[in-house]
């Protein structure tokens, strides 16, 4: 690779590489240390194609939620199972991973600005602005630097595009599964919002029960299925239909938790 060899968005990839291992190791501890993410499905990684991937997530805070994508998608390319255990797996990070995130949210600071470096396509919400509720056409531009992502490598989305459980999935993901036809690979993710403050950046309670499931790819027809057949496949898939909405009582979530500092003492 060549020192200043640049991705399609012109960021250097020697300068990629280096903030990656520098992030992942500053934030290692926040899975497996502090808390313990119990992982699933880590092998299905191993299998995919180097580009044209989407995974589709729920989304529990800012930043936090891609972090842990970044250790257990390249842990799992390392052979590492379904652990992030010795972060050694950061010195060859792969490079073309990307998440969609609001520009307004990467624009917020000077962390936010070095995370968007590392892998962020930046878009306008057509719903949301500072704070207020925006109607607004989707900017075509965003949509391809999306495809220019999933053409060059794999890209995280969160189709709610916000942290509140159980919001509608926005019909923008099943159009750009439609336009691109990504291998489309859910995860969900679990304990995320107990752990950390809303940012991601704080951890606010040890010894949570954190989770990451990651499931086999959605089975879709590119060429007939409808949008909206598509939204609700999204919805089940990563568990924000509202047949999933329940209250996990308290002591199950302390049990959980109880197992958790088990499984980290062992």
């Amino acid at each position: 690779m060549g020192l200043f060899k640049r991705n399609p968005f012109g960021h250097i990839l020697f300068v990629k590489k280096w903030l990656i291992r520098i992030l992942g190791a500053l934030t290692h501890r926040r899975f497996r240390g502090f808390n313990e993410l119990q992982i699933e499905g880590s092998e299905i990684i191993k299998n995919l194609p180097d580009n044209n991937v989407l995974f589709i997530s729920n989304h529990q805070t800012y930043f936090a939620d891609v972090i842990s994508m970044f250790h257990v998608f390249n842990a799992s390319l390392s052979d590492r199972g379904d652990s992030i255990k010795n972060i050694g797996y950061l010195w060859n990070p792969k490079l073309n991973i990307y998440y969609v995130a609001a520009k307004e949210t990467m624009k917020s600071g000077l962390l936010p600005k070095i995370l968007a470096y590392v892998g962020s396509i930046s878009i306008e919400r057509t719903w949301r602005a500072e704070g207020q509720n925006v109607n607004r056409q989707v900017k075509m531009s965003d949509i391809s630097s999306i495809g220019k992502a999933l053409d060059d490598g794999w890209v995280i989305t969160f189709p709610q595009g916000t942290t509140t459980p159980f919001k509608p999935i926005r019909k923008g993901t099943a159009h750009i599964i439609k336009k691109y036809k990504p291998i489309v690979v859910p995860i969900v993710i679990d304990g995320f919002r107990r752990s950390f403050d809303k940012k991601g950046l704080r951890v606010k309670k040890k010894n949570v029960y954190q989770s990451f499931e990651i499931k086999e790819p959605l089975e879709i027809d590119y060429d007939n299925e409808s949008i909206d057949s598509i939204v609700e496949k999204i919805e089940y898939a990563i568990e924000q239909h509202p047949s999933f909405l329940k209250v996990i009582p308290q002591d199950e979530l302390e049990e959980k938790e109880r197992l958790n500092r088990e499984l980290r003492d062992w």
